[in-house]
């Protein structure tokens, strides 16, 4: 194997990305139309200095439609005391949760959004969709400790719409009161998207993927908490300007959340602008449906970055995934080796312009594609300096094409670079390390021994003299920036303000450290 050297020049700041595969889920709930017994103006957004204990505590809960928040008293923490209003097991009515100074909601558990409506949207399957919308103002806390999650089950959504100055964020409760430093992980749940789009892997016996008989469990959940059916369109809602920090407990085994999951999930879900922070798991994961997401930030997860599986059509642009210092494995985990490997829907993820960073010299390889998976990666700048870059494995990901098997080839790579110890290594089941490097070098624009002037994330002289590759080919989702990488000047901060910062990845003036709270 060629080893190549690089040089990383230190600058602005950094982000990273990591996900998981699909299993079981869980389920919380309330909801309805609310009225505030405590209505102070919202002021405008100024965040305090760090650490300063400026916030004071609210004299109540708001009043929210349907089970009502429980007043829990306060809770404080190096930025103030605040109103601890505990949400209700289930979401039973469409509820919005209000921004006010000096309050925070806690999840003391997991935390359903109405309840299951199982795999079709016309009840024919039993289950009635109870069209719960669980709607979070900008700037709203949420925190959680444990094995607390929050499920948004079929036939229900989300609105969770923060703003680039006040982003809604999701901790844990070490955050809140001032424990964490960089390297905390793993202190709840996280987030769980449920819907009735196709998935593969059924849990039924001999049910078709595909079709309203294939459903998912989530990973570890206790209860039932299911995904999956045959609604390509379908809709969870909408999340976006969202921080989701310190997740990804372990639910019992192996199983564990991560920051975001998605099971099921149609094209009618929004998600855009979403932050993960040390998820010990992957920062997101996708198992099945459609999705699609611009403006995703994983740093710090201690998995991979970006976890998909179980037949996903996915489309993602402006990727940020970044490694701590000796934590993460791929950032990159595309499908699994199994026996339903040519079931489909079979999973077709599409990204452009992505920068990943990858850090942990322990992990394998920075880029994992099997399970027959169709990607296409563009427009990526990969530093893995002391790792390998790409590893392929099965003879079903590297095959021709073939429409009868949903199947639209090898993995492709157009304007890609590799900053690597080793570009390329062997896989497992028939593709070899020359396999590999073929594929890469049949893209256009690609070079496996690059040599990086990234200041941390964004791009420098060498990346902004690659051609870039038009994305629009794939579908109207994308746009031609004209570029490869996230980023490519100091100009482009399409990641200010919403996000938080650490030692891995400091991305200038926004809600400040992300192992404090932000005080508006």
């Amino acid at each position: 194997m060629t080893k190549f050297t690089s040089s990383l020049i230190l600058g602005c700041s950094a982000l990273v990305l990591s996900a998981c595969g699909p299993d079981d889920l869980a389920s919380p709930g309330t909801g309805g139309n609310i009225t505030i017994n405590n209505p102070p103006a919202t002021p405008a957004p100024t965040p305090a200095p760090t650490g300063t204990p400026t916030v004071t505590a609210a004299g109540s809960c708001p009043t929210i439609n349907g089970p009502a928040l429980v007043d829990n008293g306060t809770i404080s923490g190096p930025t103030g005391s605040y109103r601890r209003c505990t949400l209700p097991a289930r979401f039973t009515a469409s509820t919005t949760l209000p921004y006010f100074a000096g309050v925070i909601y806690e999840m003391d558990g997991r935390v359903d959004v109405g309840s299951d409506g199982g795999p079709t949207p016309d009840g024919s399957d039993g289950a009635d969709d109870t069209n719960v919308t669980l709607t979070i103002e900008p700037g709203a806390i949420i925190y959680a400790s444990g094995s607390s999650f929050l499920m948004v089950n079929r036939g229900n959504e989300i609105q969770a719409v923060g703003t680039a100055a006040r982003p809604i964020i999701f901790t844990s409760r070490d955050n809140v009161v001032g424990f964490n430093s960089d390297t905390s992980s793993g202190q709840w749940g996280g987030i769980v998207l449920a819907g009735r789009a196709p998935v593969t892997d059924c849990i039924a016996p001999g049910a078709t993927p595909g079709t309203t008989g294939c459903e998912r469990q989530v990973e570890g959940a206790a209860q039932p908490a299911l995904f999956g059916g045959a609604t390509r369109n379908d809709s969870s809602g909408r999340m976006s300007y969202v921080q989701i920090r310190y997740s990804g407990f372990v639910l019992s085994g192996d199983n564990e959340l991560q920051s975001l999951t998605t099971g099921g999930t149609g094209t009618g879900t929004q998600l855009d602008n979403i932050m993960s922070f040390n998820s010990s798991d992957d920062g997101v994961e996708f198992f099945g449906g459609s999705v699609n997401v611009k403006n995703l930030i994983v740093v710090g997860a201690e998995d991979d970055s970006l976890d998909t599986d179980t037949g996903v059509k996915a489309n993602l642009q402006n990727v940020l995934a970044i490694q701590r210092e000796g934590a993460g494995d791929a950032i990159i985990e595309a499908d699994s080796t199994n026996a339903l490997i040519d079931s489909t829907p079979r999973q077709n993820t599409r990204i452009s312009n992505a920068t990943f960073i990858h850090r942990n010299a322990a992990a394998g390889q920075a880029l994992r594609f099997r399970g027959g998976t169709d990607y296409a990666l563009t427009n990526t700048v990969v530093f893995a300096p002391n790792s390998t870059c790409v590893r392929i494995d099965d003879s079903e990901t590297i095959r021709a094409a073939n429409a009868a098997l949903d199947d639209v080839g090898p993995v492709r790579f157009e304007s890609v670079v590799l900053t690597c110890a080793d570009p390329f290594r062997s896989g497992s089941n028939g593709v070899s390390e020359a396999d590999a490097t073929t594929l890469f070098n049949n893209g256009s624009n690609t070079e496996a021994s690059f040599t990086s002037t990234l200041m941390t994330f964004i791009n420098g002289a060498n990346e902004n003299g690659v051609a870039a590759f038009d994305p629009t080919v794939f579908g109207s989702f994308f746009t031609n920036l004209g570029y490869i990488g996230a980023v490519n000047s100091s100009g482009n901060a399409w990641y200010a303000g919403w996000t938080c910062n650490s030692a891995a990845a400091d991305f200038g003036t926004n809600t400040g450290s992300c192992s404090t709270l932000p005080v508006y």
